[in-house]
């Protein structure tokens, strides 16, 4: 996922810019200490206090000069526009946030509009041409039939949420002035995995075996996460 990411700012922007980077539900901050790390100007927007907590804890261990290039904003993904005027962040990221919104669309517009030209835009969001997949491989048939006629679903946390098709999405973009330029398969052999495994003695393998599988056909359509690109016309 970070890689398909730094992929995607590689081909587009000169290397060395400091780009501003606009994390969307950003958690615990994760991905957005990783770009602040890089050297990019980060903005992390989330909702949630213990998340928020956790990220300000993470950031606190930081060096002075990548602590001074991240800002934490307490807020909702729905209201960028309050937050910040168009044009402001060349990259923006909404990673695992989609399938906990009803209706997407006003959300990804508000994005979009906050991207400057030329700006990349990229979502993670759960599969629902592939729903069936998960309880298809662990025996649950019940489950697996149920799943090919819905886009909701529950996630492991225990929550009732939905699922994003590709084309549904890729008309999405289009239509809000940031049209697909690529996407990615993400979690094709391991979204069975139980929380909390053990990492494998092979991981390495593993990771290459997800990465050319999220990039290639027909097993990216079946992943359990999608990743997609969009750039602002």
């Amino acid at each position: 996922m970070a890689r398909q990411l730094d992929e995607q700012i590689a081909g587009r922007y000169p290397v060395g810019q400091r780009l501003r980077v606009l994390d969307v539900g950003m958690g615990q901050g994760t991905q957005a200490l990783r770009l602040a790390r890089l050297g990019h100007q980060v903005t992390g927007l989330e909702r949630d206090a213990t998340m928020i907590a956790a990220a300000r804890e993470a950031l606190s261990g930081e060096p002075e000069g990548i602590r001074e290039r991240m800002r934490i904003i307490e807020g909702d993904g729905r209201d960028t526009g309050v937050h910040f005027l168009p044009g402001s962040f060349d990259v923006v990221l909404c990673h695992g946030v989609l399938m906990y919104v009803e209706e997407p669309d006003p959300l990804l517009a508000g994005l979009a509009r906050v991207l400057a030209p030329g700006g990349l835009l990229s979502l993670l969001v759960r599969n629902a041409d592939a729903l069936a997949m998960r309880p298809g491989l662990s025996g649950d048939w019940t489950g697996a039939l149920a799943a090919f006629d819905t886009v909701a679903y529950r996630n492991r946390l225990g929550l009732d949420v939905r699922a994003d098709r590709l084309e549904t999405l890729t008309a999405t973009l289009a239509g809000i002035g940031a049209p697909l330029q690529a996407w990615y398969g993400v979690r094709v052999f391991t979204d069975t995995a139980p929380d909390g495994a053990e990492v494998p003695a092979d991981l390495e393998p593993l990771l290459a075996v997800e990465e050319r599988a999220g990039r290639t056909d027909p097993y990216r359509s079946v992943a359990a996460l999608l990743h997609l690109c969009g750039v602002r016309g």
